[in-house]
């Protein structure tokens, strides 16, 4: 298991969400760049990117500082927000993702789902973004009926073997981890997957290390980084013990 630091461009900046509201959003760093050289400084050794203006508009809108980040490091990043089709899968990986991470999309457009796996099988996530316990979608703003378990079934069906599960209710609000959902998510994927949403202390880590779930692959973290809760390099060598 790794940490991941998570890095969310907004306006062209790195700010992070609460609850994934637009309107409690907190500004970190001007730079997204220096966020990320930052995190890589500290022992980072994988960057997750999340272009926020992409995810509400529906196409990316800050691939630029996607390529920034992933030339001028030399650590591979994962990056989403609106990846609809596949020409923009195609920007995205231009640019320099290593990983793509498919949202709306995955859920809206088989087909369109179908070609990116066939064409990237190693290189596609799904996320699945939870908030009230049904899956949500178009960059956290619209819920849905479907229940997460559902909907994991449903991909891996169709070949996705890598999630990003991200409890939208607690994302960026240092509660803490939910441990059971993760248990109950670990045990439905067959694949691997990272986790998000509430991470605070360091003993937080611990807690999902202490789970041993063989899938649980990484854990994002944005707000305890950029508040200092814990530094990558301690959170790292808790994770690698």
């Amino acid at each position: 298991m790794i940490l991941v630091p998570a890095i969310d461009i907004r306006g062209g900046k790195a700010v992070r969400l609460v609850q994934g509201d637009f309107d409690r959003e907190t500004v970190y760093d001007d730079e997204p760049l220096g966020a990320a050289r930052r995190w890589v400084e500290e022992g980072a050794t994988f960057l997750h990117v999340v272009d926020l203006d992409g995810a509400r508009e529906g196409s990316p809108q800050n691939l630029d500082h996607l390529s920034r980040i992933t030339n001028e490091l030399s650590v591979p990043v994962q990056y989403g927000g609106g990846l609809r089709d596949l020409g923009a899968v195609r920007r995205a990986l231009a640019a320099g993702a290593e990983r793509v991470v498919l949202g709306t999309a995955a859920y809206t457009d088989v087909e369109f789902l179908d070609e990116v796996l066939a064409t990237w099988p190693s290189r596609v996530i799904v996320a699945i973004d939870v908030r009230g316990g049904h899956v949500s979608v178009s960059g956290w703003t619209k819920e849905t009926q479907m229940l997460p378990e559902d909907v994991i079934k449903r991909m891996q069906a169709r070949g996705v073997r890598q999630f990003a599960y991200t409890n939208v209710d607690r994302d960026g609000t240092l509660e803490g981890p939910d441990l059971d959902e993760v248990r109950r998510i670990g045990e439905t994927i067959r694949g691997r997957f990272i986790y998000s949403g509430g991470i605070a202390k360091i003993e937080d880590l611990e807690a999902l290390k202490g789970m041993r779930l063989l899938n649980l692959a990484g854990v994002i973290s944005g707000k305890a980084l950029y508040e200092n809760r814990f530094t990558v390099a301690e959170a790292q060598a808790l994770l690698k013990e």
